[in-house]
């Protein structure tokens, strides 16, 4: 009898232990950003190398303060593609991640096959937002536009523990 017992206490803390973990990882660090009207949705400038304000509405984002890669956020603008593409530094290899399944309005899936296809066009937001973390835009041809953080190649690198490769800035602890 005490064997059931004790294999029925395993089973419920496993079961409480794996729905902590599951609330943790999809709920707990996550907040939301409040938009401040003018920054929130910046490119960086093919003549200037900065990062700039664009036209936006109907901004919506989530950060956490567990990772640097969490935030997300989903807008739209009144630029045109073409207007973006001739202003704005396109971004290689952009991979948006995963948001959680309550954060509707950014669908990752989505995103990621119209980049691939090229209906989206990937844009620099922020160059290095955080060390080694690019803010990186995809933007559709109908004004929908969504930000995600992104390892760049200098982060990749170190992250791993690896030394700091050519042409990357020393990290901030260095």
């Amino acid at each position: 009898m005490s064997g059931k017992v004790i294999a029925g206490a395993i089973v419920i803390l496993a079961l409480i232990a794996g729905a902590a973990i599951y609330y943790l990882q999809v709920y707990a660090y996550y907040e939301e950003v409040s938009a401040d009207g003018t920054t929130d949705v910046q490119l960086t400038s093919l003549v200037s190398g900065a990062p700039e304000p664009i036209l936006y509405e109907n901004f919506e984002a989530i950060e956490a303060s567990s990772s640097p890669i969490r935030f997300r956020a989903c807008f739209t603008t009144s630029q045109s593609i073409p207007l973006l593409t001739e202003t704005y530094e396109a971004y290689e290899q952009a991979e948006p991640l995963v948001a959680p399944g309550w954060f509707d309005c950014f669908d990752a899936v989505e995103i990621g096959e119209a980049l691939e296809i090229g209906e989206a066009l990937p844009f620099l937001g922020i160059k290095n937002v955080q060390y080694g973390i690019d803010r990186v835009a995809a933007v559709f041809p109908d004004g929908r536009g969504f930000l995600w953080h992104q390892i760049n190649e200098c982060g990749a690198e170190v992250f791993d523990g690896k030394p700091v490769p050519e042409g990357c800035p020393p990290p901030p602890d260095e």
